[in-house]
């Protein structure tokens, strides 16, 4: 709406003879940078709209003080994801495993084990492949229900969690999530482990940018992130922070 009122204003102003045509390219080229922006920062809620932040996801009366949230995407992975879950069983933290479909075939077992533990199991498409925003909303929701087919066959149980791969939204994302019946949801602190360099500088970020009420994105397919994985954990205990708890992640 606001683009159209600075349209018409610089019509006006046009018509008046008070500036050139080439003015009106500024709202057009403004518009076009929403839509680019609003699609790759999912914390914009451009499209659809994502929990971002912990007190979004959790009501703030069951929160502890100082609460951080552990999510990791991209799994399973049959090295990784079993040295984290040994890590969060002995740090006793609860995380959010946002799987991909075609990577549970040959890990069931992995899969049960991240139920069993206690840990919670969210949608990440069946794919995840690079074109899978340019695709149709019948086709993206065929991936997402694909994906829940799967790993309720091993658990049993729906998941009521998805994450856009990538982050990026779009309206026919938006139309498949809302077909879907799943909550989307996002993060407020973005490790950037899958480009991290060292183990010490990954661990560096991390400690430099946790903050209370994060969402954290991190990837149970990267060895870095096994690698710093404990050590991020006892140093935000160590700094008063708390790993909260979701009490379901399934219908």
């Amino acid at each position: 709406m606001a683009f159209l009122l600075i349209a018409a204003i610089l019509g006006c102003c046009i018509i008046m003879g008070l500036i050139s045509w080439g003015w009106l390219l500024i709202p057009f080229i403004l518009y076009i940078h929403l839509l680019v922006f609003g699609a790759i920062y999912i914390q914009w809620n451009f499209y659809t709209v994502s929990k971002n932040t912990l007190s979004e996801l959790i009501t703030n009366t069951h929160l502890p003080a100082n609460p951080l949230y552990l999510t990791f995407d991209d799994g399973v992975h049959p090295i990784y994801t079993p040295l984290i879950l040994d890590q969060l069983k002995e740090q006793q933290v609860q995380a959010l495993f946002f799987l991909i479909g075609k990577h549970i075939p040959g890990n069931e077992a992995i899969v049960k084990r991240i139920i069993d533990e206690g840990h919670l199991i969210g949608n990440h498409s069946d794919q995840h492949a690079f074109w899978f925003d340019m695709q149709s909303s019948s086709k993206m929701l065929a991936e997402i229900e694909l994906c829940n087919q799967r790993i309720q066959s091993i658990t049993g149980q729906k998941p009521i969690y998805f994450r856009p791969p990538y982050g990026v939204t779009n309206p026919n994302l938006a139309n498949a999530i809302r077909q879907s019946g799943l909550l989307s949801i996002g993060w407020n602190l973005r490790s950037m482990d899958t480009v991290a360099t060292s183990p010490q500088q990954l661990l560096d970020t991390l400690q430099q940018k946790t903050k209370p009420n994060q969402i954290v994105l991190l990837h149970d397919r990267c060895e870095i992130t096994a690698q710093v994985l404990t050590d991020y954990i006892i140093f935000c205990k160590q700094q008063g922070f708390n790993f909260a708890r979701i009490a379901s992640g399934h219908i």
